[in-house]
């Protein structure tokens, strides 16, 4: 519930940074907050997704909008606070995407990629509702944090260990390299043109 939180604030927040209507914040806020959950159930058959078949999803991702619609500039004056928050909803969606993944059988690779696709799903669908070019595909790194965490508790489970404790630890890794992409500016390589404009921003 705090990840579906954070990050439906940070779909709100960008379509108040859009000036979107009431609605339209709204239906950010919940593609936000729930489509990479909504993905992963899709593709590993555990339908209907628990995003709309469990009523807290649809009021956690709606206060966060109503509040951001209200409170836009105290929201945006907490921008690194909602990054940080971010980068742990990050950790935590990637790591209970692999989980299940896991739990319904699925190959190591898979329920890697599927952890990964759990963290990043709800920023590309914000960002393409917005008609823009997805940011995990263009800032700082973010799925490779996220498949960084999946694949520790995929590891964890292949080897048999405590699934608890290599949870935890797959949360700290991808907070651990979120936070540090943010603080140090770390991109992954991109044509010559590109990584000149990155530099000159940073």
């Amino acid at each position: 519930m705090l990840g579906t939180f954070v990050f439906a604030l940070s779909g709100a927040a960008a379509g108040v940074k859009r000036k979107l209507d009431f609605f339209g914040i709204m239906a950010v806020s919940f593609a936000a907050a729930n489509s990479g959950g909504i993905a992963r159930d899709l593709l590993i058959g555990a339908t209907p997704p628990a995003a709309i078949t469990d009523w807290r999803y649809l009021a956690v991702s709606l206060a966060a909008g109503v509040l951001t619609f209200f409170w836009h500039p105290a929201i945006h004056r907490l921008h690194h606070f909602v990054l940080i928050a971010d980068a742990g909803g990050l950790a935590l969606f990637a790591v209970s995407g692999a989980q299940k993944a896991l739990a319904l059988g699925l190959p190591p690779v898979m329920a890697a990629l599927l952890g990964m696709l759990t963290g990043i799903g709800g920023g590309i669908m914000r960002d393409l509702l917005l008609n823009e070019v997805p940011s995990v595909l263009r800032s700082e790194i973010y799925a490779i944090a996220a498949l960084a965490g999946a694949a520790i508790v995929v590891g964890g489970h292949l080897l048999v260990l405590p699934p608890t404790t290599m949870a935890i630890a797959g949360a700290l890794v991808c907070f651990g390299i979120r936070l540090l992409a943010i603080v140090r500016h770390w991109h992954l390589p991109a044509p010559a043109s590109q990584a000149q404009q990155h530099s000159e921003r940073d």
